[in-house]
This record gives C-alpha cells, sequence and structure tokens, in this order.
C-alpha cells in the first residue's frame, strides 16, 4: 500500500512538472554570435534514432530540463553531428575552430563513427601493427642472411697494388652523407615516436619518455626540411647514372648473385641500387617529404583541415614505413654487408679490384677509356690515380 502510495506521488510529481514545462514560454533566442555562430539560445536538436524512453526525442528543450535537469545529451549529440558553434579564433587560420569533433557518418556495413576516430582504428589497427611487423620482419631477414651468407665480396676498397678510382666525389659524397644524416634522425625518431610506448615506456617511465618523445619530435621537425632539400640534390647528381638499362634484366634474373656468390656485371649502379634510387628515393620520397610539409604546415596556401592532415598523416606513415624497409637493405649493404663499399662511400676511391669485382661494366668503361678514373682533383696530388 505504502508503494503504491509513493508511485502515485511520483506520478503525480512528475505530471505538475510537464504542466508547467508546457505552460512556460521558452526565451527568445540570443542575436547571432556572428558568422558562423550559435544561432539560438539550444543549437542543438535531437537526432530521430535517439536512444531513450518514450516520448523522449519529442520532447522540447524546456520540456527536458524541467523532467531531465542537466542532461545535455542533445548538445553532445548535434556536436557528433558537425554543428558549427562559435570561435573567437580567425576562420583564416582555424577553420574548424568551431567544431569540437568531425561529424559522425555510417559507413556501409559498419556503425555510426566519426572521421577522427576512423583514423584512429586505422593507425593503431592496420599502419602501426602491420608496420612494425614489415620492420621486424625485414631486420630478422638481413640478420639470418649475414649469419648465412657473411660478408659480401672478396675485395676491399683499396685492394687492388695501390692503384684507385674515384667512385664518389667530394659533392657526391656531402650529398649522400647529409641526406643519410638526416634519414636517421628522422627514423629513430619517427620508431620511438609511433612504437616508444610498446618497448621503451615500460622501461624508462613515463616522465623520461615524455621529455625523450618532445625532443625527438622537435629534432623529427627541423631534420624534415632538411632531408627534403638533399633529397633533391641527392636525385639530381645520382640520375644519370641510374637510369635503367638493358644489362639490368639479367642482374634482376640472377637475383644480383647474392645466393650464388658469383657479381652479376653492372655499370656504375647495379640494378638493385636503381631501384632503391626510383623506388626509395623518388617515388617514397616524394610521398613523405610532400605528407611531411603539409604535416608541419610548411605548404602555403592549403587549408589546414582534420580531414588534410589526417590523410597527409597516414600517407606519410604508411611511406615512411616502406621507405625504412628499403633502406634497411640499402644501409645493411653499405655498412657490415659488403666488403669495401662504407670504405668507397668515406674516402670516394675504390681499389682496381673491388671495381672489377662489383661493377665489372663500368670498370670496363673506365679502362677504355670511355669514362674518367678520377673526375675531382686528387686528394694526394703525390699519388696519382692509375688504372
Amino acid at each position: 500500500m505504502i508503494k503504491a502510495l509513493c508511485a502515485a506521488a511520483l506520478w503525480i510529481h512528475v505530471g505538475i512538472g510537464v504542466a508547467m514545462a508546457q505552460s512556460t514560454t521558452a526565451p527568445a533566442a540570443p542575436a547571432a554570435a556572428g558568422a558562423g555562430g550559435i544561432q539560438s539560445q539550444n543549437i542543438f536538436e535531437v537526432r530521430p534514432d535517439a536512444s531513450a524512453e518514450p516520448g523522449y526525442a519529442e520532447q522540447t528543450n524546456a520540456q527536458r530540463a524541467a523532467v531531465q535537469p542537466g542532461n545535455n545529451a542533445p548538445m553532445w549529440r548535434q556536436v557528433g553531428q558537425g554543428v558549427t558553434g562559435y570561435s573567437s579564433l580567425p576562420r583564416s587560420q582555424a577553420p574548424e575552430a568551431g567544431n569540437l569533433i568531425q561529424p559522425f557518418v555510417q559507413y556501409p556495413g559498419s556503425r555510426w563513427t566519426n572521421a577522427g576516430e576512423a583514423w584512429r582504428q586505422v593507425r593503431n589497427q592496420w599502419i602501426i601493427p602491420y608496420g612494425g611487423a614489415l620492420l621486424l620482419i625485414v631486420a630478422g631477414a638481413i640478420a639470418l642472411f649475414f649469419v648465412g651468407k657473411g660478408r659480401l665480396g672478396h675485395a676491399e676498397a683499396d685492394a687492388g697494388g695501390g692503384r684507385r678510382i674515384e667512385r664518389f666525389t667530394p659533392f657526391e659524397r656531402s650529398a649522400h652523407w647529409a641526406n643519410a644524416i638526416a634519414f636517421v634522425v628522422l627514423a629513430v625518431s619517427g620508431i620511438v615516436m609511433a612504437f616508444g610506448k610498446f618497448f621503451l615506456l615500460p622501461i624508462i617511465g613515463a616522465s623520461l619518455f615524455g621529455w625523450l618523445t618532445h625532443v625527438l619530435k622537435t629534432a623529427h621537425n627541423f631534420a624534415g626540411p632538411l632531408f627534403a632539400v638533399s633529397l633533391v640534390v641527392v636525385f639530381l647528381t645520382f640520375v644519370r647514372d641510374n637510369l635503367p638499362s638493358k644489362e639490368d634484366l639479367a642482374w634482376l634474373a640472377k637475383g644480383g648473385g647474392l645466393l650464388s656468390g658469383n657479381e652479376v656485371p653492372s655499370h656504375r649502379f647495379n640494378a638493385g641500387e636503381k631501384i632503391v634510387f626510383w623506388g626509395g628515393v623518388l617515388l617514397l620520397g616524394a610521398i613523405v617529404v610532400g605528407s611531411g610539409l603539409v604535416l608541419d604546415k610548411l605548404l602555403p596556401g592549403l587549408l589546414y583541415e582534420r580531414g588534410t592532415m589526417q590523410i597527409a598523416h597516414m600517407l606519410h606513415a604508411v611511406a615512411a614505413m616502406l621507405m625504412m624497409a628499403m633502406f634497411l637493405g640499402h644501409i645493411y649493404i653499405g655498412t657490415i654487408g659488403m666488403r669495401g663499399a662504407y670504405q668507397a662511400m668515406k674516402t670516394g676511391y675504390v681499389g682496381e679490384d673491388w671495381a672489377r669485382e662489383h661493377h665489372e661494366l663500368w670498370y670496363a668503361d673506365i679502362k677504355s677509356g670511355k669514362l674518367a678514373a678520377q673526375r675531382s682533383p686528387p686528394e694526394a696530388p703525390g699519388k696519382p690515380v692509375q688504372v
């Protein structure tokens, strides 16, 4: 009996509140807050598919305020639909400042979501795990190859009875090292920012990890323009010797002799190096640099909206993962993977035996006089170059 009386009293109280709300005239809407500003006291309307008790979607704002004070779910529902409110930031600098989040959309066969959440899922469920797996697979394959085959080649860079051939001029080496140093800074900082929370954060803690990522992000932003400029210089410097030739087909058919141990004749750069040049330096390099300039907001006249930045980030991340995977092989061959390769880029010179072993067609052109053995003033005037 007591419970029935309490229930009846509650229903009478709710009914009186609803009646009072219906008889109350809603306050007049304030004047517009400017272009793109809020046009009424409550700019939020209920979506037809709102999930609530019966009649919830049909309630007016005044009724809802009386029956459910503090319920601002309709407001956030409109925020999710992309309603633009008022912001004091200039539209030319922040075109989406009046939008708290991107509008919700429903993709075919999926639930309602917004572009920001879709971007987050692509990053966390696709780019990060598959990109990390790619880098680990490539690094593991290189390690297994080194253990199984050891260092490639037989001749060191200075082999050949003191006779030297200039492989890289000082300008070519400077361009290469500038690009290589910038790439290493970008790669290390990018890996820490993308994967550091998985392998560094548990070890060094949140405070040190936060400081480290801040430093590396700053280094990443400064090394990016240097990488872009040096990449253009590297392309213009080496493009002539990386043009495809018919001998490249034989090199590719035999895999460069990596498994057989018999070096396939090639010109100054073999087909593998040309693939790195055209696929890594030009194609992936252009995507990484272009998207990086967008992320750094360095392209004038571009409207930097959320969607633009999200697309640029995904392109940047995918291209960077592929570039790092490709350049891991290049770095391996140029350092510990091949005898004399690092010395050639360090000093610029190789011996006659090294040139004959690794780039037989290039060496033949030098022997015949078709190409010059010395293209810059000798570093040691008392020791002339002999071929």
